[in-house]
């Protein structure tokens, strides 16, 4: 099974579901998104593996709001939004080859290792 996480080492929430993978015996492919953004294809395969695409985008950021984007965007609109801006991409985002999720808090982790364990 592979496994990936879209990072960035800057938040503490992403370190911490980082530490939690490995100390579950994962290593993941680490992908530091704002130094490699992620492109249309990779963002559109995200929002299908996820049971809700708005999920990707970070609420949060004065950003989001400046845009007017709402929860009602179709993964197209949100694609294109994270596209242009991927300043806004959730983090982390944890991806297997058939599951995703925003693994926000931090104990969110144990719910993801759930739907990967075995």
């Amino acid at each position: 099974m592979s496994l990936t996480i879209y990072h960035n080492p800057k938040c503490s929430t992403a370190r911490n579901v980082l530490e939690s993978l490995r100390a579950a015996g994962h290593e993941p492919v680490v992908v530091d998104y704002l130094k490699t953004p992620l492109d249309a294809a990779t963002l559109t395969r995200l929002a299908d593996k996820m049971a809700q695409p708005h999920d990707l985008l970070r609420t949060k950021e004065p950003l989001y709001k400046s845009l007017e984007l709402h929860a009602d965007l179709t993964p197209h609109a949100i694609v294109e939004a994270l596209v242009a801006h991927p300043i806004l991409l959730n983090r982390p985002i944890c991806e297997t080859d058939s599951f995703a999720m925003a693994v926000r808090p931090s104990a969110a982790v144990t719910i993801f290792l759930e739907h990967i364990a075995p």
